[in-house]
């Protein structure tokens, strides 16, 4: 069974796809685990789903501060263009 591909577009410029649909993924992942502990009453089952939840944080972090270098860098290469296209004009 296959879900959803994501095709990377190679085009991306401020963003990442791929990363975004990571990102969605995970936090549709969290919000999951969250929704089971209020139900859950055994206290093995929801220390354990309570881990998930701090491991699958942690990577949201990451892809976050993924997509923000890379808007950061597409910010300063816009940048630099726009100087050499400033000293042409």
């Amino acid at each position: 069974m296959k879900d959803k591909q994501v095709n990377c577009q190679h085009t991306c410029r401020n963003t990442c796809a791929m990363l975004n649909e990571a990102l969605r993924k995970e936090t549709s992942l969290v919000m999951f685990y969250k929704s089971t502990l209020e139900e859950c009453n055994i206290p093995e089952v929801k220390n354990f789903i309570n881990d998930l939840v701090e491991e699958k944080s942690k990577i949201i972090l990451q892809i976050i501060q993924k997509l923000n270098e890379i808007h950061l860098r597409s910010q300063i290469m816009d940048g630099v263009v726009s100087s050499f296209n400033n000293i042409d004009g």
